[in-house]
């Protein structure tokens, strides 16, 4: 295999290897398996994490599916794969695994009288409607069980299939239960099929947020990541984009490239992006102290430098003029409802 061809519809272009194997794993697999994805049945004990991160906020992740067929190449959730016994590259969007037992496992630990209530993120790490949710449907039946106990979730998400459930979030919106997030990290298409293969389109995106948002239900786009080198020059036509279709938010994270993710971004860029690859990376190093990853809570979603400076600065701008006071009405969640349906069901344990 070339090193320098770039392999469409995948975003990783090789397997790194996993940190906890002796072994290492085949760096360029066969061409005619490449493509293809695998599901994986996984049945864990427990389904809700506790959010302990200081730069996210209390709660709880939940999710249905690891890995993810996305295949966004610069996605910080890569490196979890490893812990599954697999390559944090091509392993990451090939190799998916479903908790079919997720939704059951909900509905038990909402129910538990130890439950301490706040709110669920779906997903926080994998995209909870990746490709895989329209055979599994595991996401929907999660907030199924939401939807009956009235208990607040949010949902962040790179596909356009979240529009599917708007006949549950429509009326948990209205309760001030459910909030969305919606990542757009650029409006050219060209960049996004290389960077992010099996994503939604832009356009997608954005006739998402404009569905949501006009049936009351409160969006908030993600500039996230930005790519220094790549996609900072964006931030203002994003921002532009995601208010006209009705965002009443928007928020940004600075990309970073933590232990193997930085070896599949460089080798990517490099394929993909020759002309421009050495410049991409200077950038990140530029606004990571010198490296491509960053670890540190207040500086791993900001960056700092004088080019993280100028990216903040232009995120500012941009909430300033095209959201101004819209931002208001973004509400807190109400977990009132679940505490008055929950009771009479845990009077009995």
């Amino acid at each position: 295999m070339n090193p320098a061809i770039h392999r469409p519809g995948r975003g990783a272009q090789i397997n790194t290897a996993n940190p906890y194997h002796n072994l290492r794993y085949d760096e360029l697999p066969d061409p005619e398996s490449e493509l293809r994805t695998q599901y994986i049945p996984t049945h864990p004990n427990t389904i809700l994490n506790k959010i302990t991160s200081p730069d996210i906020g209390a709660g709880y992740g939940l999710n249905p599916y690891q890995g993810c067929e996305h295949g966004c190449v610069y996605c910080f959730a890569r490196t979890t794969h490893t812990y599954w016994g697999y390559s944090a590259g091509l392993d990451f969007e090939q190799k998916i695994l479903y908790k079919k037992d997720a939704p059951d496992l909900l509905w038990k630990t909402l129910r538990k009288p130890s439950y301490e209530p706040m709110s669920i993120m779906l997903a926080g790490n994998t995209d909870a409607y990746q490709p895989a949710e329209r055979k599994f449907g595991i996401t929907r039946k999660c907030i199924e069980v939401l939807a009956e106990l009235d208990h607040p979730v949010g949902l962040i998400t790179k596909n356009s299939l979240v529009v599917r459930g708007f006949d549950l979030l429509r009326p948990m919106a209205a309760k001030g239960l459910v909030r969305v997030s919606i990542s757009i990290t650029t409006l050219d298409e060209d960049v996004r099929r290389v960077m992010e293969p099996r994503t939604a389109s832009i356009a997608q995106r954005l006739k998402a947020v404009e569905t949501l948002s006009a049936a009351g239900i409160p969006v908030n786009v993600m500039i996230a990541p930005i790519i220094p080198g790549l996609t900072e020059h964006e931030i203002i036509p994003i921002a532009k984009a995601a208010a006209a279709a009705g965002a009443l938010k928007i928020g940004y994270t600075l990309v970073r490239l933590n232990d193997e993710i930085a070896d599949i971004f460089t080798d990517w860029v490099h394929r993909a992006m020759p002309d421009r690859a050495d410049r991409v990376l200077n950038r990140i190093r530029d606004c990571r102290g010198g490296q491509l990853g960053e670890k540190r809570f207040g500086k791993r979603h900001t960056g700092e430098g004088e080019i993280a400076q100028m990216i903040n600065q232009q995120y500012q701008l941009a909430k300033r003029k095209f959201f101004g006071d819209k931002q208001e009405d973004w509400f807190p969640y109400d977990f009132s409802h679940f505490e008055r349906k929950r009771k009479p069901q845990l009077s009995l344990f």
